[in-house]
C-alpha cells in the first residue's frame, strides 16, 4: 500500500466473511460433528475429591516453645509446601502399593525409583487453609478410594514425620549432654584456678581503684611539672648574675630593701659632698655606710641565688618522684587489666556453658513429654464419594471449544484468503490500493453468446430476439448488463459535463478483459440516446468489434492506414441504431499498427466535428506501444478490469504508465462482477428482478 492510502476498512472484512458465510458454517458445522462423535467415543472419566483442613493455630506440643508459637504469615509458602509433599514419593509411594496401581512386573522395577499416580491433583483453596485431593479415574469407586488413600497416607506421613523428628531431637541431645558437662566442669576449673592465682575473687574492684590512683598521680605529676618549669626558669634567670634577675624571683623581696637602703645612702652621700666637702667626718661616716650596704647587698644576693638554686633541686627531684610513681602504677594496672580481661572471658565461658548445660537439660524433658503428644494439625475434613456423573468428556464444552476454534479458524482463513488475493474485486479496493475510481460495475452474463444482436436485424427481429434473450436464469443478468452501461455512459459524461468528452478510449492491461464488449454497448447506449456515435476499432492486431456487431467488413481502418483511402469510405451503419456509425478495424496487421498512433489524432480531430462522442477500442497496454500513443490522442480513457482475475500490479502499471503520460484517465470499469466478488452485484440483481415483467411486456406491445 502506498503511504499516504488509508487503511482497509473493517467493513470490508466484514463483507469479506458474509462473502464466506456459507463455507464458514459447513466447516463450523462439520467440525462439530466431528466433535460429537469423538466425545462419545472417548472413555468417561470420574472424579472424586477430598478435602484436607489444615489448622496452623493448633498447638504442636504441650509444653516449651511450640505449645505457645505464634501462627506465621506464610500461609502461601506453607500451603505450596504441603502441595508438593502430598505429590512425593513417600505419601503417593503406599497408595501405588496399596491398590497396585503400577502392576506386578512394573512395581518390582520401580522399587527404587520415583512413583505417581495418574489422574492425581492437588490444589488450594485461594484465602483458606484447605487443600483438594482430587482423582480422575474410569471407575468412580476406585477415583474415590485412592484420593481418601492419598489423604489418609498424607496425614499419617506428618505424623511420623513430626515424631522421628522429636525423637531424633531428644536422642541427638542427650548424646551432646556427656561432652557438655565435660565441658562445662573444664571451664567451671579454669575460672577458680586463674582466681586462687590472683589472690582474690573480684579482679575487676581492684583494677577500679587502681585506675582511680592512676588519675590522680597523672594530676599531681602535671602540678610538679609546671612547678618545676617556673623554678628552673627562675634558677636559669639567676645564672646570669645581675641583680634585676634576683628581684623578679621568689626572694626579690628581701634585696628590694637592701637596694632602697643603699639608693638613699648615695643620695645622702652627693649632697654631703656637696655640702660638706669629702673630709668632713659626716661624709665619711656616710661613705662607710655605703661600703657597708653594698657588702650586705653581695652577701644577701649570693644567699638568694642559692636559694633559688635549691628550690629548683627540689621540684626537679619530686617531679622525677612522681613521674616513676606514675609509670610504676600505670604498668600495675595495665597488668591487672589484662588479667581482668581474661578473668572475664573465662567467667562468660563458664557461665555460657552452664546455661547451655541447663538449657539442653530442659530441652530434653520437653521433648520426652511432646513425643508422646499424638495432636494432629491435618484432619480429613471431607472425605471423597464416588461421583455420580463423568467429569469428562464434556460434550457441550467440547462442542462449544469446538464452536469457537472452528468459527475463528473460518474467519481467519476466509481473511488470510482474501489477503492473499491480489486481484481487483470490488471499487473500493481499486478506491484503497490503486487510488483510482471506479466509474461502474459490469455483472457477469451467465448465458452471455459473446456477440450482440446482429446489426442487419430489423426492428421485429430485435424484438424477438431480445425476447429469447430474457428467457432462462440469465435473464437478470443481461438486463443488469445494459443498465450497468448506461450508468456508466452517464458517470463519464456528467462527470465532465464543464469540459464535455468528445472521445473515449476504452484499454485494458492484458487481453480478455471485455473491453471490446463494453466499448460496443457503450457506443449502443449513446446512439439510442439520438446522439451520432462513432464507435472505431483501433485494435489492428485482433480485431473483435465487427464480430461482436455480426457484420463483416472488408475494409477498414488498416485499408485506410496502407492504402491512404478516405476514412469515411470504410464507415458501416446500422438500422437498428440509427445513430452508430463503426469504423472497422479491417483486415488485421501488425505494420498498420506502427502507423496509427498519428494518423488516429487527425482522424478524431475530423470526426468531432460531425459526431458527438467518438468511442475507440485500444490494444491492451501491457506488451503494446500504440495504446500510448492513441491515449495521449483521445479526450479520455477508461481502463477495463476483470473482477477477481486481474491482477492490481497488473492495473497499477498501466496507471502509472498513463499519468506518466499526462493521460486523461477517467476511471476504472470492473467488469464481471458477481456476489462472490463485490456487493454491487446485489444492485444488478435487483435490476433484473425489476425490468424482467417490464421488458416482456413491452416486448409484447411491440408485436
Amino acid at each position: 500500500m502506498e503511504a499516504g492510502r488509508p487503511a482497509v476498512p473493517v467493513t470490508h472484512y466484514f463483507w469479506v466473511l458474509r462473502r464466506q458465510l456459507w463455507k464458514i458454517a459447513g466447516f463450523v458445522t462439520l467440525a462439530m460433528m466431528c466433535t460429537f462423535v469423538v466425545s462419545k467415543r472417548i472413555t468417561p472419566i470420574y472424579e472424586s475429591t477430598a478435602t484436607i483442613n489444615i489448622d496452623r493455630k493448633m498447638p504442636t506440643a504441650v509444653v516449651g516453645q511450640d505449645a505457645a508459637q505464634a501462627t506465621v504469615d506464610d500461609s502461601d509458602q506453607f500451603l505450596l509446601t504441603q502441595v508438593k509433599l502430598i505429590q512425593s514419593d513417600s505419601v503417593l509411594r503406599p497408595v501405588v502399593e496399596q491398590f497396585h496401581l503400577l502392576g506386578g512386573e512394573r512395581e518390582g522395577r520401580t522399587q527404587q525409583a520415583i512413583v505417581g499416580i495418574a489422574g492425581l491433583r492437588v490444589t488450594r483453596v485461594p484465602g483458606t487453609y484447605l487443600l483438594l485431593i482430587s482423582h480422575r479415574s474410569p471407575d468412580p469407586n476406585l477415583s474415590a478410594d485412592i484420593a481418601n488413600a492419598v489423604a489418609n497416607s498424607y496425614r499419617d506421613y506428618a505424623s511420623e514425620v513430626r515424631y522421628r523428628t522429636t525423637a531424633d531431637l531428644s536422642t541427638f541431645m542427650e548424646k551432646q549432654m556427656e561432652e557438655l558437662k565435660t565441658r562445662t566442669d573444664r571451664s567451671a576449673a579454669k575460672l577458680a584456678q586463674f582466681e586462687q592465682d590472683l589472690s582474690m575473687i573480684d579482679p575487676e574492684q581492684k583494677t577500679s581503684i587502681i585506675s582511680a590512683r592512676l588519675i590522680q598521680l597523672n594530676s599531681d605529676y602535671g602540678v610538679a611539672e609546671g612547678d618545676r618549669m617556673a623554678k628552673e626558669s627562675a634558677w636559669r634567670s639567676v645564672q646570669s648574675g645581675t641583680l634585676e634577675s634576683l628581684q623578679v624571683s621568689t626572694q626579690g623581696g628581701a634585696l628590694q630593701g637592701l637596694v632602697d637602703r643603699l639608693t638613699d645612702a648615695k643620695q645622702k652621700l652627693g649632697e654631703l659632698q656637696a655640702s660638706l666637702g669629702v673630709k668632713h667626718p659626716q661624709y665619711i661616716a656616710a661613705a662607710r655606710q655605703i661600703s657597708d650596704l653594698e657588702k650586705q647587698l653581695e652577701t644577701a644576693r649570693l644567699n638568694a641565688a642559692r636559694r633559688v638554686e635549691t628550690e629548683y633541686r627540689q621540684a626537679l627531684a619530686r617531679e622525677e618522684m612522681l613521674r616513676k610513681e606514675f609509670l610504676d602504677t600505670k604498668a600495675e594496672f595495665d597488668l591487672m587489666n589484662t588479667r581482668s580481661l581474661q578473668y572475664t572471658a573465662l567467667k562468660r565461658e563458664a557461665d555460657a556453658d552452664r546455661g547451655i548445660y541447663d538449657e539442653l537439660v530442659r530441652k530434653i524433658k520437653e521433648a520426652g513429654i511432646n513425643a508422646g503428644f499424638q495432636n494432629n494439625t491435618i484432619n480429613l475434613s471431607d472425605p471423597a464419594r464416588p461421583s455420580p456423573g463423568a467429569v469428562y468428556p464434556d460434550i457441550r464444552s467440547n462442542l462449544t471449544a469446538a464452536f469457537l476454534f472452528s468459527l475463528l479458524l473460518g474467519m481467519a482463513a476466509a481473511i488470510a484468503t482474501d489477503k492473499l488475493d491480489y486481484t481487483i474485486r470490488d471499487p473500493q479496493q481499486a478506491q484503497l490500493f490503486l487510488g483510482a475510481e471506479v466509474m461502474a460495475s459490469l455483472p457477469m452474463v451467465r448465458d452471455w453468446k459473446g456477440k450482440l444482436i446482429p446489426a442487419n436485424l430489423n426492428r421485429a427481429d430485435q424484438s424477438t430476439a431480445l425476447a429469447e434473450r430474457t428467457k432462462g436464469p440469465a435473464t437478470g443478468s443481461i438486463t443488469g448488463f445494459e443498465e450497468a452501461i448506461r450508468t456508466l455512459r452517464h458517470s463519464v459524461l456528467l462527470s465532465t459535463s464543464d469540459h464535455p468528452l468528445k472521445s473515449v478510449m476504452f484499454t485494458s492491461a492484458v487481453a480478455s478483459e471485455g473491453k471490446t464488449t463494453i466499448a460496443v454497448h457503450f457506443a449502443i447506449a449513446h446512439a439510442r440516446q439520438k446522439h451520432k456515435t462513432l464507435l472505431i476499432d483501433c485494435d489492428l492486431r485482433c480485431p473483435g468489434v465487427h464480430s461482436k456487431l455480426g457484420v463483416t467488413p472488408r475494409t477498414g481502418l488498416s485499408t485506410v492506414l496502407l492504402n491512404g483511402l478516405s476514412w469515411r469510405e470504410t464507415l458501416i451503419q446500422f438500422e437498428s441504431a440509427p445513430g452508430l456509425t463503426l469504423l472497422p478495424a479491417g483486415p488485421s496487421s501488425s505494420q498498420c499498427a506502427e502507423l496509427i498512433g498519428g494518423s488516429l489524432k487527425q482522424i478524431l480531430a475530423e470526426a468531432e466535428r460531425e459526431y458527438d462522442l467518438i468511442v475507440v477500442d485500444s490494444p491492451p497496454v501491457l506488451g503494446f506501444s500504440e495504446p500510448l500513443q492513441m491515449a495521449a490522442a483521445v479526450d479520455g480513457l477508461l481502463v477495463v478490469a476483470v473482477a477477481g482475475e486481474t491482477s492490481r500490479k497488473a492495473v497499477d502499471a498501466v496507471l502509472i504508465t498513463l499519468r506518466r503520460l499526462h493521460a486523461n484517465v477517467l476511471g476504472l470499469v470492473l467488469n464481471e462482477v458477481t456476489s462472490s466478488t463485490s456487493d454491487a452485484y446485489y444492485y444488478h440483481g435487483c435490476y433484473g428482478t425489476y425490468y424482467k415483467g417490464y421488458r416482456i411486456q413491452s416486448l409484447e406491445d411491440a408485436k
